[in-house]
């Protein structure tokens, strides 16, 4: 099972591993620090090797990533993995921004379900099941995550299940929430966002997140 050390140090850009195995356009790593898309948020962008990763996927809790064709590359061979930092860094931003949002929103509206997200890097967007525009109340959600990521408190993650590999974050009064992202050490390295209301079909309601930079 490749060990997946974007949990242990998510700042990390480069790593040198071997490759564990091979068959065709796909390889796995003995050790990883490239995240495949997981829980909405989009996999990372880099190369293993001198060869770009085209596609990195979860197989049950394994990671496979897809090379082009004839890489050449078998069982053993010592590789070097660089991931694009300044796409992860924008992804964490944007993960924890959603995540701070969301747990804004379930707490001011009882009953409201999140039906889909996803996160990537120039953007983040929840969907809910919920009757009503959430024009009214985003100005109130601005505010307050505002001051959540003004406080720059420390965000804590770790394992709550390693066997599993269950993992949680929290912000200690803030909340605790079940998640296998990679997330930042301080909700003040959000920075300033911007919130949006789409109405994406009856009954369904939508919140795009930005970074003001």
């Amino acid at each position: 099972m490749t060990r997946k050390l974007f949990w242990d140090d998510p700042y990390r850009t480069s790593l040198d591993t071997r490759i564990a195995a091979a068959d065709g356009d796909e390889v796995t790593l003995e050790a990883t620090i490239f995240y495949a898309l997981s829980g909405g948020q989009e996999s990372d962008a880099g190369t293993i090797g001198r060869f770009d990763v085209l596609e990195a996927r979860k197989d049950g809790r394994e990671i496979r990533y897809r090379l082009a064709p004839g890489h050449g590359l078998a069982a053993g061979d010592a590789v070097s993995v660089a991931i694009d930092w300044g796409r992860r860094y924008r992804l964490m931003r944007l993960h924890f921004a959603a995540e701070i949002v969301l747990e804004l929103v379930m707490h001011r509206l009882p009953g409201i379900h999140k039906v889909g997200a996803h996160i990537a890097a120039d953007k983040a967007r929840i969907d809910f099941a919920w009757g009503e525009p959430l024009t009214p109340l985003l100005s109130e959600f601005a505010e307050q995550a505002m001051r959540v990521i003004a406080a720059d408190t420390p965000i804590v993650s770790g394992f709550s299940d390693e066997a599993a590999e269950r993992r949680f974050w929290e912000i200690p009064g803030f909340a605790r929430v079940p998640c296998g992202g990679t997330h930042l050490r301080r909700t003040g390295e959000i920075g300033a966002l911007t919130l949006k209301r789409r109405n994406t079909g009856k009954g369904k309601e939508r919140i795009e997140i930005a970074l003001a930079d």
